[in-house]
C-alpha cells in the first residue's frame, strides 16, 4: 500500500529552522509532482511549495527566499528546509505527491500532517 510518511515537524522559536521530510512508502515507479501544503487553526488548507520531477520550483510568496523544497527520486522524498521562521507560519504541514504503482493511473496521495509551532 502506498502511503506518504512525514516527519520533522515541532516548536521552535521566531527565526528558528526546521527541516520536514516526507518519504513515500510501498512501491512506486513514477513519482511525479511533490508538494507540502500546510494548514493553520481556521484557514483553508493552502500550497506552500512544489517540485517538479525534473526539480523546477515555485512556492507561496511568503515564503519565498525563506524555504527551500527539495527532493530525491532515488529515495523517494521530498523535504521542506524552513528557515526565518515566523509567528505565522505555524500549522500543519502535509506532504502532497501524485505517484502511480504498477496497477493504477498516477493517483494524488496526502500525509497525515504534522504539527509546526513557532512561539517564543
Amino acid at each position: 500500500q502506498v502511503q506518504l510518511m512525514e516527519s520533522g515537524g515541532g516548536r521552535v522559536q521566531p527565526g528558528g529552522s526546521l527541516r520536514l521530510s516526507c518519504v513515500v512508502s510501498g512501491t512506486v515507479f513514477n513519482i511525479d509532482l511533490m508538494s507540502w501544503y500546510r494548514q493553520a487553526p481556521g484557514k483553508e488548507r493552502e500550497l506552500v511549495a512544489y517540485i517538479t520531477r525534473g526539480g523546477s520550483t515555485d512556492y507561496e510568496y511568503s515564503v519565498k527566499g525563506r524555504f527551500i523544497i527539495s527532493r530525491d527520486n532515488a529515495k523517494k522524498t521530498v523535504s521542506l528546509e524552513m528557515n526565518s521562521l515566523k509567528p505565522q507560519d505555524t500549522a500543519v504541514y502535509y506532504c502532497n505527491a501524485d505517484l502511480q504503482d504498477y496497477t493504477s493511473p498516477i493517483t494524488n496521495y496526502w500525509g497525515q500532517g504534522t504539527q509546526v509551532t513557532v512561539s517564543s
